[in-house]
């Protein structure tokens, strides 16, 4: 196959009552755009069968490429091999679940040929319950607050890259990966528009509370110190105050006479102390276990099967011995 000009790079996991409508409205919204392209699937471990239909689809179509997992390693490892797979000079990340709209491809080509190297594709929150939906208008508040990168609400991974923008975000060697921020850190011209939110045509979302929650505490902890900033401007604030209210009793005791009862002010003080520490100590836990992944330097997935080359390993990161890599068709 020539060089591709375009490559859609789609992490599957658990797809298979969809991944064969997803592939054929992909397809139809690549064709008329004139552009060489290919699709790179990446199975992340999936177990209901979903490997069998991308290997009968990379058979069937010479626009096809897949890898597959020898586990379950998370949609950012299933990125990261995708985006090493890919050969295009541009490259579309997006969802096989139908919530990204493959016929707003062709517009995110229009926008890069106009000289931009991300163009961002950016979904409304309608048809979205309302605690969720307030709970991540929230959340992007604190990353705004918090965060040394900027994230718009409802900024995902739907979008398409530059090769020169890929080639920066596999140059960043991290264990520990948050696309969004990664995709924002790298900087370059970046456009964008809003999409009307699509409902799942099949399946259910992988994304329960406590995956959200665990998702959005790596994004905090991820591009920035500010948490352990926080910790020590609390720790201050909580000893002016202990300093204030014992000169306040003090002065009550001297020139007023009034005996102040401890024991209910002692158990609230220790209470609110012991908090103020175990949430201090949770925050240098997790800094502390991100800078133990980053130093066993272990590769990000181990690939079971793939009818590509091998994708490349990260700089400094030796690629796993345990994969595999299918003869090509």
């Amino acid at each position: 196959m020539p060089h591709p000009q375009l490559t859609v790079v789609v992490p599957c996991f658990d797809e298979s009552e969809v991944i064969d409508a997803f592939h054929a409205a992909l397809v139809a919204a690549l064709e008329p755009t004139g552009e060489r392209f290919e699709i790179c699937y990446v199975d992340d471990g999936s177990g209901d069968g979903t490997a069998d239909r991308l290997r009968a689809l990379a058979a069937a179509s010479p626009h096809v490429r897949y890898s597959s997992f020898s586990r379950n390693f998370g949609k950012e490892a299933a990125l990261l091999a995708g985006m090493r797979m890919a050969r295009g000079d541009a490259v579309v990340l997006m969802d096989a679940d139908l919530q990204h709209p493959p016929e707003l491809v062709p517009r995110m080509l229009e926008l890069y040929r106009h000289g931009y190297d991300q163009v961002v594709a950016r979904r409304d929150r309608t048809g979205e319950g309302a605690v969720r939906s307030a709970l991540s208008r929230a959340y992007y508040r604190m990353v705004r607050h918090f965060m040394d990168v900027e994230i718009a609400d409802g900024e995902g991974d739907f979008r398409l890259l530059s090769r020169r923008a890929v080639e920066a975000v596999l140059s960043l060697p991290e264990s520990n990966r948050f696309s969004k921020g990664l995709f924002s850190w790298i900087g370059f011209p970046t456009a964008g528009f809003t999409y009307r939110n699509v409902e799942r045509v099949a399946g259910s979302s992988k994304w329960g509370g406590r995956r959200l929650l665990d998702y959005g505490i790596d994004g905090l902890l991820s591009f920035n110190t500010r948490p352990l900033r926080l910790a020590i401007h609390t720790g201050l604030w909580l000893f002016l105050s202990a300093l204030g209210y014992a000169v306040w009793i003090v002065a009550n005791a001297v020139l007023d006479g009034v005996e102040t009862p401890g024991y209910a002010t002692l158990i609230t003080a220790i209470v609110g102390l012991s908090g103020v520490q175990l949430a201090t100590l949770g925050v240098i836990g997790e800094y502390v276990g991100r800078i133990y992944h980053e130093a066993k330097r272990r590769p990000h997935y181990v690939v079971a099967e793939s009818d590509a080359a091998s994708p490349r390993p990260a700089d400094g990161v030796p690629p796993a011995s345990a994969a595999q890599s299918r003869p090509g068709r």
